[in-house]
């Protein structure tokens, strides 16, 4: 006589039911304000369902509100903090809880701090390396996946940073360097299963990041773009499958300078830029 698929395969035959059964939604973190927040209205706007990813509540909720109000679908809101030991997990306990399939991943989540990198805190550095690097990367490969089911992708937030050296915020630049290496990797080893993955590279943008961080002060207006244009691009670059989206015509022509002047020089110039009071910001 034939055996059954055994316990084993009921669970996993369950387990695909209710992945099938799944809502697909576009996941977005640092989602309380920002680049995250325009964002999730593109998205919102657009008729996906979304979930907002950020550490305060308060924030995320009159975020969804704001969505709301303006027609879009209600955002999910999930209060979580990614950088403390289990967030990401809790993230993906806290979706599938909530019969919740991420179709689209908006990694935007992460925080700068400038100064030279011997006087800033090296347990706070070391942190900007696991919310930049650790949990973007954990997110990128976590749900994979889902994102294959739904022939969605990936969003990573890298910078016009990730074309340069960066005496003054060393470890920030060199999170957003990682960040764009990754992604575009990652897109090319993704594509055959239809997951699309592109790397957002804004310059200068007025927002809580570079407020925090005292960056706004002198925000080159020829370079600096509203977090609108930002999301604006990003989303339409990710819908044609682009593997890097540049917003501004003036930042498109910056990113190629690195290859055009020497390097002694040109960290000579990004020193004398940063080289100010250190201050933390964060998305």
């Amino acid at each position: 006589m034939q055996k059954g698929p055994g316990r084993r395969g009921h669970d996993l035959d369950l387990f695909a039911c209710v992945a099938t059964m799944s809502n697909p939604v576009a996941v977005i973190t640092g989602a309380s304000a920002g680049i995250g927040e325009a964002l999730a209205g593109v998205f919102a706007a657009r008729g996906h369902a979304t979930v907002l990813v950020a550490r305060r509540q308060d924030q995320l909720e009159a975020v969804a509100q704001r969505i709301g109000s303006a027609g879009g679908p209600v955002p999910h809101v999930l209060a979580i903090d990614l950088a403390q030991p289990g967030g990401t997990d809790e993230l993906a306990r806290r979706l599938a809880e909530r019969g919740l399939d991420p179709a689209i991943l908006v990694n935007n989540a992460g925080f700068g701090l400038r100064g030279a990198a011997a006087n800033l805190d090296r347990l706070e550095q070391l942190a900007m390396i696991d919310l930049n690097v650790r949990v973007l990367t954990d997110l990128s490969l976590r749900f994979v996946e889902s994102l294959g089911r739904h022939r969605g992708g990936i969003i990573n937030l890298a910078s016009v940073a990730s074309y340069f050296p960066g005496p003054g915020m060393a470890v920030y630049y060199a999170t957003k360097a990682y960040v764009l290496s990754f992604t575009e990797a990652l897109s090319r080893e993704l594509a055959p299963v239809g997951i699309r993955v592109t790397a957002v590279c804004p310059g200068p943008v007025p927002t809580e990041f570079q407020a925090r961080a005292g960056l706004d002060r002198r925000l080159p207006p020829l370079i600096t773009v509203s977090t609108e244009q930002v999301a604006r691009e990003a989303y339409e670059g990710f819908m044609r499958g682009k593997r890097v989206v540049i917003p501004g015509l003036l930042n498109k022509f910056i990113v190629t300078t690195p290859r055009l002047i020497p390097r002694a020089l040109l960290l000579r110039l990004m020193e004398a830029n940063q080289m100010r009071p250190a201050r933390r910001s964060e998305t």
